[in-house]
């Protein structure tokens, strides 16, 4: 049985139940978890999905609503992300719940984030996925406000990125969402600065060092790698994105150095 069959049938929501992700879907579910004799197994597997899952969407209505409202576009960000997981009806009243509690004064984000990070122990590359799904809603407005900033920073705080790191997810996120120059030759030259970003490699670095930058992120951005660490399977669309991101950088610098 999948994650999301185990959080309705209850085990699994007690089994995040001992903190705010528990308390989270508990409010969703309207019923307390099953009682603590329960015999039932989880993987690892599954808890962490339904961690990712559940921090997600509740942080990004946290972040929407911290310039004071919560614009179109944020909604509209957040539609996007369920549009991409392909969620059934019950799983989309699911995010649309979690999003509205992470909007509410009394959302214990830091709670939240702690225990997300305990289920997904040092999956560094799950971090950067939730990393860049915040910053998707961070920007879903065309702007980045002093509130979002902070909370943003303690975000990568919590999940052990240091300022370097931050920078370089957020430029990435705001040149993708920026779009290429005016013209084909800022076209081009933008394109291919956004690439070797992308790659963390600059146009000094030897084909053979680009290549392996290009191989190492294709190995850990791979859907079926991310979903067997942790990532939720209705996400498979978004690692599928990102892979085809890091394929089209590597084929645009490799064929800009061959002309």
């Amino acid at each position: 049985m999948s994650w999301w069959g185990k959080l309705l049938g209850g085990a699994l929501g007690f089994s995040l139940g001992g903190g705010p992700l528990g308390a989270l879907i508990g409010a969703y579910l309207g019923h307390r978890f099953v009682d603590r004799n329960s015999t039932q197994s989880f993987k690892s597997i599954e808890l962490t999905q339904a961690a990712f899952f559940t921090a997600s969407f509740s942080v990004m209505g946290h972040i929407a609503k911290a310039d004071g409202r919560v614009s179109k576009n944020e909604i509209e960000m957040a539609q996007q992300v369920m549009q991409h997981m392909n969620l059934n009806a019950e799983q989309k009243r699911l995010a649309i719940d979690l999003f509205n509690q992470g909007k509410r004064e009394d959302f214990d984000m830091d709670g939240v984030m702690r225990q997300f990070k305990m289920a997904a122990r040092r999956r560094t590359t799950l971090f950067q996925m939730f990393i860049e799904i915040q910053l998707h809603a961070i920007y879903a407005d065309g702007s980045k406000s002093e509130e979002e900033n902070r909370i943003l920073h303690h975000l990568a705080d919590i999940l052990g990125f240091s300022k370097l790191q931050l920078e370089h997810l957020e430029s990435l996120i705001s040149a993708n969402l920026a779009g290429p120059g005016r013209g084909p030759k800022a076209t081009t030259a933008s394109q291919l600065a956004q690439a070797y970003t992308l790659l963390g490699v600059s146009k000094d670095t030897s084909d053979n060092e680009v290549k392996k930058a290009y191989r190492r992120l294709m190995s850990q951005h791979h859907p079926d790698k991310l979903v067997s660490k942790g990532l939720p399977e209705e996400m498979i669309k978004l690692a599928n994105e990102k892979t085809q991101q890091i394929k089209k950088a590597y084929d645009l610098i490799k064929a800009k150095r061959a002309t």
